[in-house]
């Protein structure tokens, strides 16, 4: 993925050559993927299994003491159990489903503190926190537009998963090379690597089809071999999601207008459905962040 000559025209000479090093990675597949928990893993493998039972999440989830209570705690918060408080993984599972109980296993389990790139760690957080947010997004643009709600979820929390893995290359290569990189031109090659660097962490921790999709077309859904419907709804949810995290006071009216919405045919009073979903998103992301 060769960049534009005025994109690396515009980048400083130590810029240049981080991309050039952004590069080679790319064309030499020498990206440093981060290793997927095994939990995560497992966790991902038990929601796939159409044979799986809640007694099996619940000792996966058990097995790890420190996932199981900040699933826990994440299923009593007022996002999730408003008006009760549950005593055990098994009553948590059978109140809110395998579904949602995987949802925050794997948030809990993947998370911001996977990624190491010193003096980008705000940054990271940023992602992570907008993530998340489009995974809560997609999950209400999906349910409203009548698409894969239970796939929304994990598309959306990937969606931008080549952001820190870049992030991290260039942290890397600063520190070894001994250059100063600004946070900056960081981020141009963050926004234009990102993509390129996430397809490659998705297909190699064996992530379903739809969701490599996801995090390759999201942002132009019409050019998606398959499932684009999906990438549809995470192009729409990330862009709520921007929204909502960049301003005090939330004013939809532009993004909604977005040709996203009329394309997954959300009509004005779905429009209106979306806009009371943000305190339930919300919600939900200050029960998940870590």
């Amino acid at each position: 993925m060769a960049i534009t000559t005025g994109a690396f025209a515009e980048l400083s000479s130590q810029g240049q050559k981080a991309a050039s090093y952004l590069e080679n990675l790319l064309n030499e597949k020498k990206i440093e993927v981060p290793m997927l928990p095994e939990v995560a893993s497992r966790v991902l493998a038990l929601s796939n299994d159409p044979d799986s039972d809640a007694a099996q999440l619940a000792k996966l989830i058990q097995g790890d003491q420190a996932l199981a209570a900040h699933v826990m705690r994440i299923a009593n918060s007022a996002a999730y159990t408003p008006n009760a408080s549950m005593v055990s993984l098994q009553q948590a599972i059978a109140r809110l489903g395998m579904g949602v109980i995987s949802e925050i296993s794997l948030v809990a389990s993947l998370n911001s503190k996977m990624f190491n790139a010193p003096n980008f760690e705000d940054r990271i957080s940023e992602i992570w926190a907008h993530a998340l947010c489009t995974a809560l997004w997609g999950k209400e643009v999906a349910r409203t537009s009548k698409r894969n709600v239970e796939a929304s979820f994990l598309c959306g929390l990937l969606h931008s998963i080549g952001r820190p893995v870049v992030l991290q290359s260039i942290s890397d290569y600063a520190h070894d090379m001994q250059l100063q990189i600004s946070n900056e031109e960081a981020l141009v090659l963050e926004q234009l690597y990102h993509i390129a660097f996430g397809v490659v962490v998705v297909e190699k921790w064996g992530m379903p089809i739809i969701v490599q999709e996801s995090v390759r077309s999201y942002q132009h859904y019409a050019d998606a071999q398959g499932s684009v419907e999906q990438a549809m709804v995470i192009n729409a949810a990330a862009k709520l999601s921007s929204v909502m995290l960049t301003s005090l006071e939330s004013d939809y009216s532009e993004v909604l207008s977005d040709t996203v919405f009329a394309d997954l045919n959300l009509y004005e009073d779905d429009i209106e459905t979306l806009k009371l979903k943000e305190e339930a998103v919300i919600s939900g992301l200050e029960a998940m962040r870590v």
